[in-house]
């Protein structure tokens, strides 16, 4: 089998960060004295710090603030997921089926470093990843292919031979540019938002090592 790589996304995709992340939200907002409901928190999911303090406090904080909070919710969000970590069903089977194949594994995130790497060791798989990208070592997110592309370069594969697990329209759209071959899993996005990926799924069950070859096999003719 010629080498190939598969590029995951975190939060999602690896894990189902989806209650940590709200109740670190909670937390947070509860210290500054204000509530903050799940109805809350859906309107928000999948954006990043500085944009929902924009939604909740429009034109109200300076940079300096949101950089505070943000740093104060990610370390209550690290908190919350050292004592209640969730792994997305089947996402250890198939780290571990991809390695035994000998796929090359890396992260492409827009999560802090600190929040990636610990949930790799929460996962107990951190050493499977050869190239671990985040939100630190980029200057543009998702939808711009710089996370994918550094993924490949650090595993020493061009962006051809990578296939990329997203679980949001806009990582797809990253891979797509990258020109990898981009799967994308439901749960955080309906199935429906997905129409520019080359793969949907709706568990992690439904690869497999040869899956994912044919895929970026059929993907680079």
């Amino acid at each position: 089998m010629p080498q190939f790589a598969v590029l995951f996304d975190v939060d999602g995709v690896l894990t189902d960060s989806y209650r940590p992340h709200f109740l670190s939200w909670q937390r947070l907002m509860g210290e500054l004295g204000v509530e903050f409901t799940e109805e809350n928190f859906r309107a928000t999911f999948g954006r990043t710090n500085p944009d929902i303090f924009q939604q909740l406090y429009p034109g109200e904080l300076s940079a300096e603030q949101m950089s505070q909070w943000g740093e104060r919710k990610e370390v209550l969000y690290r908190e919350i997921i050292t004592e209640e970590f969730y792994p997305m069903p089947g996402a250890v089977e198939l780290v571990d089926a991809l390695a035994g194949a000998g796929f090359l594994l890396g992260v492409g995130s827009s999560g802090p470093p600190e929040n990636v790497h610990l949930t790799l060791e929460k996962l107990d798989r951190a050493d499977r990843f050869g190239a671990v990208i985040t939100g630190a070592d980029v200057s543009k997110g998702k939808p711009e292919p710089e996370v994918f592309l550094k993924g490949a370069a650090g595993l020493g594969l061009p962006p051809a031979a990578c296939a990329v697990i997203e679980d949001a329209p806009q990582g797809i759209e990253a891979a797509n540019r990258a020109g990898m071959t981009s799967i994308a899993i439901t749960g955080t996005a309906p199935r429906e938002s997905f129409a520019h990926a080359k793969l949907v799924i709706d568990s992690h069950a439904e690869l497999s090592p040869e899956r994912i070859a044919q895929l970026i096999a059929a993907n680079d003719q």
